[in-house]
């Protein structure tokens, strides 16, 4: 995956991701997902790129469990949110609606950097910066849900949680 980066801080709430004032939406996530971290950054709706990476810092997701915090970010066209950690909630229901998430020290990364992420291996390359960072690689079984589009569609496709 390769794209540009979307640096925000630590403590990213579900709030800041998917602001409340827009809860009548929630059965039309696409029109939501117009809205995404806009409590964060005013003008990330209008510059996100398909592709492109939501970087965070420590708690990337915190507050409420609803899944709508993930698929509109999905939804915004992210290939993938990178942070130094993330809300267990969060991180979860990311992999379950097929959004890709990565730890790991986002310090280096600025706003505006090139990246390039390789879930597999856990490499992430600034290619602005020319750096390569570590992050966690994902588990297996992560992967091939995020490769099927989510918890859902992984297990229509397996029938059932059996992997292999």
């Amino acid at each position: 995956m390769r794209g540009r980066a979307h640096k925000f801080g630590d403590s990213i709430s579900t709030d800041l991701i998917c602001p409340g004032r827009y809860f009548h939406l929630r059965s039309n996530l696409p029109e939501l997902a117009k809205h995404v971290l806009e409590d964060a950054d005013p003008d990330f709706p209008k510059k996100v790129k398909e592709g492109d990476f939501v970087v965070g810092g420590q708690n990337f997701g915190l507050g409420s469990s609803r899944e709508h915090a993930p698929t509109i970010i999905k939804l915004a066209g992210v290939a993938a949110v990178l942070a130094k950690s993330f809300a267990r909630i969060f991180y979860r229901n990311a992999i379950n609606v097929g959004l890709p998430v990565l730890i790991c020290d986002t310090d280096p990364i600025e706003d505006g950097d090139e990246l390039e992420v390789d879930l597999e291996t856990g490499l992430v390359k600034d290619l602005t910066k020319g750096i390569e960072l570590k992050a966690n690689p994902l588990p297996p079984v992560m992967i091939q849900i995020l490769k099927d589009g989510g918890l859902l569609p992984h297990v229509k496709k397996h029938g059932g949680f059996k992997i292999g």
